[in-house]
């Protein structure tokens, strides 16, 4: 699972469905759009043109034009699948350790928690407790309650010092 998320995948499928969307965008175009370098475009193109996915044109003397194989298609797809699996895995891990941290939160005697994090996985912690019935407080420092904290891909528990 973590293995997509630490490879070049990512940014292939990025920069293809960029490609696909604007044939004649220019490196930099294409750099903004993804938020990375120019450099780090240049680089990830000419893999993709070496491995066969794109072609490239040249329309004036220093314009280009980009334009996806058939190759390119099957790879686009396959990188998108890709990752529509992995996210769907994640969703499912995040949501079985939520589940889990939920039944010690019952086991310790609580009924609500505090779930504090940023990011999509704190939107599967926070409908987990819904699913679960456990209503969630929306503040950490003024309660003795439970946290599930989330940072990046983990989810931790928090239980409070003294139980009243």
């Amino acid at each position: 699972m973590n293995a997509y998320l630490n490879s070049d995948n990512p940014h292939e499928l990025r920069i293809l469905e960029q490609i696909e969307q604007d044939p004649d965008a220019t490196q930099a175009d294409l750099a903004a759009r993804l938020g990375v370098a120019i450099g780090t475009v240049n680089w990830y193109v000419k893999r993709l043109v070496g491995k066969g996915h794109v072609k490239v044109t040249r329309l004036q003397r220093r314009r280009l034009r980009y334009l996806i194989t058939p190759e390119g298609i099957a790879e686009k797809s396959r990188l998108a699948m890709e990752y529509v699996q992995v996210s769907m895995g994640m969703y499912r891990a995040t949501r079985q350790v939520a589940m889990n941290l939920l039944d010690e939160v019952r086991d310790a005697g609580y009924s609500r928690v505090v779930v504090d994090g940023d990011g999509d996985l704190v939107d599967v912690c926070r409908l987990t407790c819904l699913e679960q019935s456990i209503p969630v407080s929306s503040s950490v420092s003024s309660q003795n309650l439970p946290v599930l904290r989330v940072n990046g891909a983990s989810v931790k528990l928090e239980l409070p010092d003294d139980q009243t």
